[in-house]
């Protein structure tokens, strides 16, 4: 399901420009010396990644103690069936809720930190700045955090974040140069696919998890790594 994430992040990344574009949009680079600005922006991109790895080792290592009780293949149609609810849900239920209110004051300090680093030109700064940027609330972000989960292992979240993050990078490049490059018909045409894109993506992970014997998307059985060494132990 790797490929699933590099959908998300290059699809996903023009909800990022939305998103984390003004942060973007305000890194202190070195207009005068080219070298220097790209090694300023591969350190910000960096530090995204960097935070999006560690993250998705934490899921997989969620997911991988869930597999440990033979359900790999259940949270796999969980997993997607929470990527379809998710957008077929109406916005107004989870205003309503509020879910996101009790991390207010968490996000408040992290903006904060940014807006501390963006005022420096350090070195290490624009990796800072990536690292808080990953801790930044975004729906996309937590849709990839479900398939991270799925992978059911540590190794492999991690890796399905890391291949997210290298998704967002090529459009995120390309607004900090350009600025809000894409306007009128065009962004509004992507941005309405994503959410097509989250379910196709959703239905695949149940596809995955239902075990239909088709080769890549639905094997008719999951094997995690613990199973194939309890296997092997027995020879």
């Amino acid at each position: 399901m790797i490929y699933a994430a590099l959908i998300f992040g290059l699809l996903g990344s023009f909800h990022c420009v939305g998103m984390c574009g003004p942060i973007a949009f305000l890194l202190p680079l070195d207009r005068k010396n080219r070298s220097k600005r790209i090694l300023q922006l591969l350190s910000y991109h960096s530090g995204r990644i960097f935070m999006y790895a560690i993250i998705g080792m934490a899921f997989g290592m969620v997911g991988k103690g869930l597999n440990l009780f033979g359900i790999q293949q259940q949270l796999s149609i969980g997993v997607g069936l929470l990527m379809i609810i998710s957008i077929l849900l109406p916005i107004k239920i989870f205003n309503r809720y509020n879910f996101s209110k009790p991390i207010y004051k968490a996000v408040g300090k992290i903006k904060s930190s940014i807006g501390t680093e963006l005022k420096k030109k350090d070195p290490g700064t624009f990796f800072t700045i990536g690292y808080l940027n990953g801790l930044l609330p975004c729906g996309l972000v937590y849709m990839a955090v479900f398939g991270a989960l799925a992978t059911g292992g540590a190794l492999q979240g991690s890796l399905y974040m890391i291949v997210f993050g290298l998704g967002t990078i090529p459009l995120m490049t390309t607004a900090i140069y350009l600025g809000n490059f894409l306007k009128g018909t065009v962004k509004q045409q992507i941005v309405k696919a994503i959410p097509v894109i989250v379910v196709v993506i959703g239905m695949l992970f149940i596809l995955r998890g239902l075990g239909l014997g088709i080769p890549y998307i639905s094997p008719s059985e999951m094997v995690t790594v613990e199973q194939v060494g309890a296997h092997h132990s027995c020879h």
